[in-house]
Formats: C-alpha cells, structure tokens, sequence
C-alpha cells in the first residue's frame, strides 16, 4: 500500500493539476490514497484495484471520506437498486422519495429527514452523478479510526470500481464536496 499524503491548491483546478499528474505517473494504478484539502475541507481519495489471482476474481473500491463537522442525529444512505431491492419493494419494503424521479426510480434511499435529503440533492447535476453511478453506496457512516478509541461520524461514498479517469473523479468529487458543504452547513 503505497503512503498517504496530502494535496492542497490555492484553486480547485490546481489540486486536480496535481491529481491528475500523479495519476498519470503510474502505468497501472493499483492504491492511491491522498486527502484533498481545499475549500476548508479534508476529503480522502482512496483507489484500491485488487486483480486478483489464480481462482480469485479480483476487486476494485474508490472511496471519497470526509469526517463531518456538525454533530446532530439526521441520517440518509442511499445506493443503486439492484435485484434484491427489487424483491424487497415487491414484498412492502419501501425507501424515501424526494420527488427526483431520476433519483427515485433508480436508487433505494434512506433517511430520518426526508426534506434534507430533498434539499441535499436540489442540484439537477448533482441528481445527473449519482443517477450515472452503479455498483455504490453513500451516506453517513459511523465508526471508529484506527487512531483513536472515539466514534466518529463520517460522509462516505464507496463505488465498486476502481476510477482512475480524471475527470470523472473530479465530477464526482464535486458532488460529494456540494453534500457535505450542505451537511455541514
């Protein structure tokens, strides 16, 4: 596992300068792990591509994690709805809708507070990112580092495949960014 290290940038573009040529130093990218400080937030980037082995079918994760500043109880998780959700639905298991029928259709979403969600994702292109995934779950999480014996809350965004395409991380780094500014706010 190679070391985790720390971008910063006066602007956004720059920390994606510097992503984006680190990125493309390495031939076939296997770990990457770094935080992102801009805007006043920490958010880490972590890409593991396990590609397995003789009988092992391999594994891919891209990871986006902050930890949250506010503490306050509301929840939501959502993730791509695949076969079983679909048999869940049927037998009377039901998820939030926010109204987004983009969202609505395609993801099973849960949530303490509906209207906060439903303001979370006001933005149509924040929608347009999280309708575009698949093989994903997102929301806050609550567990305990390593580092410490104290739980703490965190925004996480795990995705089943390991990105390694620029511009499609900065995309989706930027609707993570839009969440949890407006968690945070």
């Amino acid at each position: 596992m190679e070391e985790q290290h720390i971008i910063t940038g006066a602007t956004e573009q720059e920390v994606w300068d510097k992503i984006s040529a680190e990125l493309a130093t390495e031939e076939d990218i296997l770990t990457y792990d770094t935080i992102i400080s801009y805007g006043g937030r920490n958010i880490e980037l972590y890409i593991d591509i396990d590609l397995g082995g003789g009988f092992e079918g391999g594994s891919e994760l891209t990871q986006f994690s902050a930890l949250l500043n506010v503490n306050h109880n509301f929840r939501f998780a959502m993730h791509d709805e695949d076969f079983l959700d679909s048999i869940g639905k049927f037998f009377g298991l039901e998820d939030v809708k926010l109204g987004y029928p983009e969202l609505d259709d395609r993801l099973v979403i849960k949530t303490n507070t509906r209207e906060k969600v439903t303001a979370l994702f006001a933005d149509a292109e924040l929608r347009a990112v999280f309708t575009e995934l698949e093989d994903f779950d997102f929301g806050i999480h609550t567990h305990t580092p390593e580092d410490t014996d104290e739980e703490r809350t965190f925004l996480e965004l795990n995705i089943d495949r390991g990105i390694t395409d620029v511009t499609m991380l900065r995309r989706i780094y930027r609707a993570f960014y839009e969440v949890l500014a407006g968690l945070e706010a």
